[in-house]
Formats: structure tokens, sequence, C-alpha cells
């Protein structure tokens, strides 16, 4: 009898021991579903074509030498959807880049930045048009507030700097002198 109970927990053993190696391997399975990247349709190498991120995120558009190169959207896990050209792997040409937030920005970019002559809209209702240098506002644009004031002017490293207009939403201007964001004390005010 001994014997017989002996043999009846040998096969409990074994069940256990293969069920927890199903669960292991279905667990892994489940797992990997959700952390797979790679290109899921057409040619991602040279040619149109989806690939996916392991973190969510997706680029549709075309491909060249394995890089995003041409026309093409990527929209990140976050929300935020970036639609334009690319070149080698980078935001290049023209592109419009809308935030999870609402805020957006549509322009010329250079090796993912924003560069040159663009738009930048925010949700709450402000809006500048004129120049950027590596993603920040830079040279000659225009700002204008949602409560209805206006800048006009340069600015350096996303701060009025240099000549520039203010006006305001009642009328009154200061014209004159700008640095690291600050009117100077010699502006004229109309």
């Amino acid at each position: 009898m001994d014997l017989l109970f002996e043999g009846d927990n040998m096969k409990g053993k074994s069940a256990m021991f293969l069920f927890k190696i199903i669960l292991q391997v279905f667990f892994f399975l489940y797992a990997t579903s959700f952390a797979y990247s790679g290109c899921i349709e057409g040619n991602c190498s040279s040619g149109q074509g989806t690939y996916t991120w392991t973190d969510g995120s997706k680029y549709t558009g075309e491909w060249k030498d394995n890089k995003r190169h041409g026309q093409g959207t990527k929209t990140w896990a976050n929300g935020d959807k970036y639609v334009g050209e690319w070149k080698d792997d980078k935001a290049n040409g023209q592109g419009t880049l809308t935030y999870a937030n609402s805020n957006q920005y549509s322009g010329e970019w250079k090796d993912g930045k924003a560069n040159g002559q663009g738009t930048y809209t925010y949700a709450n209702g402000d809006k500048y048009v004129g120049e950027w240098k590596d993603i920040k506002k830079h040279g000659q644009g225009t700002y204008t507030y949602a409560n209805g004031d206006i800048y006009v002017g340069e600015w350096k490293d996303n701060k009025r700097h240099g000549q520039g207009t203010y006006t305001y939403a009642n009328g009154d201007k200061y014209v004159g002198e700008w640095k690291d964001d600050k009117m100077l004390p010699k502006g004229s005010e109309q």
C-alpha cells in the first residue's frame, strides 16, 4: 500500500510540474504579444510599410534603407502625432506635430527639430508665427496672445530679444528694445 501511495504522489508531482510549465509558456506568449516591435505590414526596408514599437508607438509611411524617408505619419503611445516629411529617420521638410494636449506646430523641420518658418498654436489660444531654430523661437516672429495682445519683433532662444513692438489689446503700444524677454527702459510707449 505504501508503494501505491508513493506512485500516486509521483503522478501528482508530474502533473503539477507540467501545469507549471504550461502556465509559464502561456504567460510568456501573452506578455510578448504586447511587447512586439517590428514591421507589421508592407515593406519597412525600402517602400511603404507600418512599423510598431514595444511602447505602442507606430509609423506608417515611406521607407528607404531601413529608415523612415519620404511621407509618413508617426503616432506616439502618449497621443502625440507627426504627419509630414522624413529623411534618414528624422522629421525633415514640411510637417505638422500635434501634441496630445492639443498644442500644434506646423512648418519646417530639420533633423527632427523645428527649424525655419513655422506656426505654433497653443491649446489656450496663443499663437506664434515666425522663425524657429532647434525647436526655439529664433529670428523674426509674431506672437498673438489669447487676450488680444500682440508682439511683433525679434526672438532669441525662445525669448523676445532685439527690436520689437508690443501692442496691448486696448491699443496701447511699446516700441523698442527687448532683452531676455523684458522691455528695456529706453523704449517708447504710445
